[in-house]
């Protein structure tokens, strides 16, 4: 195997969940070597949590600057190759931009940045740098979205009618009904999170898996927003109605005050010859409908499947796979693209992912502050 790429940790220290994903799905692959950091904007804590991890301590880095202007000096050979970016959403674009100007790969969160003017600056530097950026919209990493990605292209659904996806959650329902807690959530921050918190947070999710296995653009919309509060600046829930094309139209729901909901992702997809459903909570399972024909159930690790979806697979059948396992996917495309290896262009989600996300998310936003009226996508 070739030697270990060389990776720096922006952010996801402490009791991070999306630090754990993001290390775990790294060393899955055995593709990725940690080799410096800066997890905390409290350097003593950086320290701290470097020793739990065992990762030596003379690059984990007092801030971000120290981080580029140091690795700078390393020789080639030594220097972080790629950066993942797990800051909170308002450090994304300078962090990736000062990363690809100063030649690293990058990996990073989304929202990719707080708005679409930062999103096509980052595109531009990115165009520039000639380096290899990926955007950890994970769930497209699980092997039965793939499996029905590559379905749907080779027809199995034949002309599309209408689309559904909905990601319903409800961790903010406890909080938003106390006004000192919601004014303390740095998800309900605009100068921290951007325009939108549920749009943002998770709709995007939702509209990036209903534009990856479709294959289709997402080209209007209609918003509606329920922020709850007259104080909160933020949405918590909202309904997208949406265009892709003449004849294919569909919804997407998000909502972060379902009361009782966990990690609640879903899509349904019917067209002229069936439909698929497909359910993150129990993301094993994808169901095929063909008209006049019993239901069909597909299964990760059946030689049946196609080639992205068992190059995403890492256990026999019946095994499950995991947020984990969907999460490492990306990080091996992207291993791929930084060794200059083939791939397949479902691997990892791109820079153009990520700037029709914060069109999406934006777009959602004027729609409803203009009144609920139809928006244009770039």
């Amino acid at each position: 195997m070739p030697k270990k790429i060389r990776l720096g940790i922006l952010g996801g220290g402490g009791d991070s969940l999306i630090g754990v994903l993001h290390r775990v799905a790294a060393y899955i692959n055995d593709n990725y070597e940690i080799v410096g950091a800066v997890f905390n904007p409290d350097h003593g804590k950086s320290m701290d949590f470097a020793k739990e991890l065992d990762i030596p301590l003379n690059r984990i880095y007092k801030d971000f600057d120290t981080l580029i202007e140091e690795e700078g000096k390393l020789p080639e050979e030594e220097r972080m190759q790629v950066c993942s970016v797990q800051t909170p959403n308002f450090l994304h674009f300078p962090m990736a931009k000062k990363l690809l100007d100063n030649g690293f790969h990058v990996i990073c969160e989304k929202p990719m940045t707080m708005d679409y003017a930062e999103a096509k600056a980052l595109e531009e530097a990115h165009q520039k740098s000639g380096k290899v950026f990926a955007l950890t919209h994970t769930y497209t990493g699980y092997p039965m979205v793939r499996q029905m990605r590559q379905m749907i292209k080779d027809g199995a659904l034949g002309k599309i009618h209408k689309v559904d996806a909905r990601y319903y959650q409800g961790w903010i329902n406890p909080i938003i009904h106390n006004e000192e807690q919601r004014s303390a959530v740095w998800r309900l921050d605009p100068k921290k999170a951007g325009i939108s918190s549920c749009m943002g947070d998770i709709g995007v999710h939702a509209f990036n898996l209903l534009e990856f296995t479709t294959g289709l653009k997402v080209k209007s919309l209609l918003c509606d927003f329920n922020y709850m509060y007259d104080d909160n600046q933020m949405d918590v829930d909202g309904t997208v109605l949406v265009r892709l094309d003449k004849h294919v139209k569909g919804v997407i729901r998000a909502s972060q005050v379902a009361t009782g909901e966990e990690n609640g992702l879903a899509i349904r997809i019917y067209g002229e010859k069936g439909g698929f459903v497909w359910e993150q909570e129990n993301p094993n399972y994808l169901y095929y409908f063909v008209e006049g024909k019993p239901l069909q159930v597909y299964k990760p690790g059946h030689a049946y499947n196609s080639k992205l979806s068992l190059d995403g697979t890492k256990l026999p059948p019946g095994h499950p796979e995991g947020i984990f396992d969907s999460m490492a996917n990306i990080y091996l495309g992207a291993a791929k693209a930084i060794r200059g290896e083939a791939y397949d262009d479902g691997e990892f989600p791109t820079m153009e992912d990520g700037v029709r996300g914060m069109n999406f998310i934006e777009s959602t936003v004027h729609s409803h502050k203009q009144g609920n009226v139809w928006i244009d996508l770039d």
